[in-house]
């Protein structure tokens, strides 16, 4: 037999030296799993400080208050909440109550400055109607050590709402509802890799029809996702990382690690079916799909990397984390897979499940594909004006958006403290979030205390904030921390509104004329504030330079300037339609009662961002693999029509397929109580929902087949621009019989 003429490119030299030493790259991939994953546990990772998640003048505050002794740079303040439908605080049961709570909390030496509504001038603790009031204290030292102590501190005001059932009496604040939400955001994780692996697995059994073609796929992508973790450790002591990058590098790295695999074993399979030998098949499948995903891997990171140019270290560690994850993903797909395809040839068909069992693939692609693309080949112009007015309409809700940071109203009713949170929230408008003034003078001095005093004065004739105005002096008398209650609910326009009266209007004629003093604001409104202007001045430079060098890459990769433009264009066109499905969701409130949330009026303030960069690149992902098909047919001798036609038909399937899969694993995470899982959990299914359907069928075939052979348009001042051969020759000696499946 004589084998296919070997291909030079990477991914097929890759693919050839891994089945030519089988036991080294597998046995070598798993070594290199174990290792990182013990080495990741080792090291440990570090994560961004409180003081580093802000910017702007929200993190210079934060810096003033931690550098002056503050734990954070908010009070760890928990609170208490007294609340009837038929008593008043007047009443001599419920001032029994309130008192019962403050005796079972004043003694504990973990807190400090306890306020009861019953002691002194504290009528800024009782409601309007007087059936609601709070008990108020801090807790001492740290972040860590105040959720080290609350357990106890709650279980004492539980047993006091036990003996008032007529009341209703709950506990949140700082250490109890963060470490409560944050034991239901580990256990959602958990959650999400429960459900999306088995939900994964059952797809690609419905696509492969056999265990084994199925689990090598996911197993892949699992052991890359536990790479990428282990090794992320490493570069989070020199930038930290974000708590939530365990969740991004499964969201990015099951979708792309099961992509991968898949665009390669398919080829493999068809190529099978065709009649090759598994040596040429093997080879065909690295030099074409290896190379496709070589090529998406890289503009995937492209796309990834832009989230470094954002200055936020929580996108800078989103960047880091799933460029590790794809470059990890791509190596196992380019490496692992052809050892194992070389060890098993036909043997990957092991474990074929009744029913589900497949043919091979049809080269020319299945007859469904064939009726669903025949419409847009038919009439060009019909299916590219329908389907681009489909995404624009979908994008229209895109001019509206809004971001906001996400607080406790954004999640689920049932998560742990909401309720009680809620009920601050509506009795005691600002009390939940306030904003925090931090000043550096003497505040010994005269002219600081006359300063704080016309502060409060002004906050009372404010209609954006009210009192009580709570200043707490460090011991060394040097920084004061000023807590101001604002309006609204910390994220809306009120409280935006209140944050800049108060940093324009009421600040500089009061603490502002301080001499030689520095002040800041921090808190929940200024940093979301804050981040938002952030990001509009940060995203212009990520998206053009994700833009920029995507083009660059794909014009290099089919020498065309038409293609990597319209690339470009098709992509942006799916984003901004999963924008406006976001925007219309979740802004707009549309879907609440089907999803289970409350919305907060805005949509995460991380997401616009962050979406694009990873729904850019996932999309490159179909864009590449399609095309290199087409050009693959058109290289061979077809002419533009018949290679668009070929192309687009023959990679239908498993574009679905691997659509299906990462939409499948996207949803898991609309499911989970967090609003900003949901959010981009609906965004990323959403595009890439579009990008297999409406795109991939309708525009991209249209807009190939209108350009005819301006598809290929190069300027001749870029034929220096190397060559990249997409031809696959046909085999040279009679084929093998390739087995048939029923």
């Amino acid at each position: 037999m004589t084998p296919l003429a070997q291909s030079r490119n990477l991914a097929a030299r890759m693919g050839r030296w891994s089945a030519s030493h089988w036991k080294t790259a597998v046995f070598g991939w798993l070594a290199f799993v174990i290792a990182a994953f013990a080495i990741g546990s080792a090291v440990g990772t570090k994560t961004i400080d409180e003081t580093d998640q802000n910017v702007g003048e929200a993190r210079r505050g934060d810096h003033i208050l931690q550098d002056a002794g503050y734990p954070q740079s908010s009070p760890i303040t928990e609170i208490v909440i007294l609340q009837s439908t038929t008593k008043t605080i007047d009443d001599a049961g419920f001032r029994a109550a309130v008192d019962e709570v403050v005796d079972a909390v004043n003694d504990l030496p973990t807190i400090k400055n306890v306020r009861s509504p019953l002691q002194g001038e504290n009528d800024a603790q009782v409601s309007k109607d007087r059936r609601t009031a709070l008990v108020e204290w801090d807790m001492k030292g740290t972040q860590d050590v105040a959720e080290k102590n609350v357990d106890k501190i709650v279980a004492a005001t539980d047993k006091v709402a036990k003996a008032h059932p007529d009341l209703y009496i709950g506990q949140a604040g700082s250490a109890s509802s963060n470490k409560a939400l944050n034991a239901m955001f580990a256990d959602s994780l958990k959650d999400a890799g429960t459900r999306s692996i088995p939900l994964t697995l059952a797809i690609l059994l419905i696509v492969f029809g056999s265990l084994l073609a199925a689990g090598v796929p996911l197993l892949l992508a699992l052991t890359a996702v536990a790479a990428a973790i282990g090794l992320n450790a490493l570069p989070s002591h020199f930038i930290p990382t974000s708590e939530d990058v365990a969740a991004v590098i499964l969201l990015v790295g099951l979708a792309v690690g099961v992509d991968y695999v898949l665009f390669y074993l398919t080829r493999y399979r068809e190529e099978r079916a065709n009649g090759r030998s598994e040596q040429a098949a093997l080879e065909a499948a690295a030099a074409t799909s290896g190379r496709s995903v070589l090529i998406s891997g890289v503009t995937v990171m492209i796309a990834m990397a832009g989230m470094l140019f954002s200055g936020d270290k929580t996108f800078m560690s989103f960047s880091i984390a799933t460029m590790l994850v794809v470059a990890i993903a791509m190596l196992g797909s380019l490496t692992v897979l052809p050892a194992l395809l070389s060890r098993l040839g036909d043997g990957i068909e092991r474990g074929r499940i009744p029913y589900l069992g497949r043919r091979r693939r049809n080269p020319g692609g299945s007859r469904v594909w064939a009726r669903i693309l025949s419409p847009a080949l038919r009439h060009p112009v019909i299916a590219a004006v329908g389907s681009a007015a489909v995404l624009l309409v979908m994008a229209v809700p895109v001019l509206h958006l809004h971001t906001a940071q996400s607080g406790f109203e954004a999640l689920s009713k049932n998560a742990p403290t909401v309720e009680t949170l809620t009920k601050i929230q509506d009795s005691f408008e600002g009390e939940a979030s306030p904003a925090s003034v931090a000043v550096r003078t003497d505040t010994d001095s005269v002219a600081f205390k006359n300063a704080a005093n016309e502060l409060k004065a002004r906050v009372v004739e404010s209609s954006r904030m009210h009192g009580p105005v709570n200043v707490e002096i460090n011991p060394a008398h040097t920084v004061a921390r000023i807590d101001i209650p604002l309006n609204g609910s910390g994220v809306d326009d009120e409280s935006n509104a209140a944050l800049k009266e108060l940093r324009e209007q009421i600040l500089p004629p009061t603490v502002g004329q301080l001499d030689r003093a520095e002040y800041a604001v921090t808190g929940g409104t200024a940093a979301s504030a804050d981040f938002n202007s952030a990001m509009k001045k940060s995203v212009p430079i990520v998206f053009g330079f994700v833009l920029t060098f995507a083009f660059l890459l794909l014009l290099v990769t089919f020498r065309s300037v038409v293609v990597a433009a319209k690339a470009i264009v098709l992509n942006l066109l799916s984003v901004a339609a999963a924008y406006g499905a976001v925007v219309a969701i979740f802004q707009y409130g549309w879907g609440e009662n089907l999803l289970n949330f409350n919305s907060n009026g805005g949509i995460a303030n991380w997401l616009p961002m962050f979406m694009f960069v990873i729904l850019f690149g996932l999309s490159m992902d179909y864009h590449v693999f399609i095309l290199s098909r087409v050009r693959e047919a058109y290289d061979r001798g077809m002419s533009t029509d018949e290679a668009v036609e070929h192309g687009i038909k023959s990679t239908a399937g498993v574009v679905t397929s691997a659509a299906i899969v990462m939409v499948g694993a996207f949803l898991i995470f609309a499911t989970l109580p967090f609003l900003d899982f949901k959010e981009i959990g609906i965004g990323l299914a959403v595009a890439v929902l579009l990008d297999a359907t409406i795109v991939r069928a309708f525009l991209l075939p249209a807009t190939l087949k209108l350009l005819g052979d301006w598809n290929w348009y190069l300027p001749k001042w870029l034929e220096w621009l190397p060559q990249i051969n997409h031809e696959t020759e046909a085999p040279t000696a009679p084929p093998e019989s390739a087995p048939v499946y029923a």
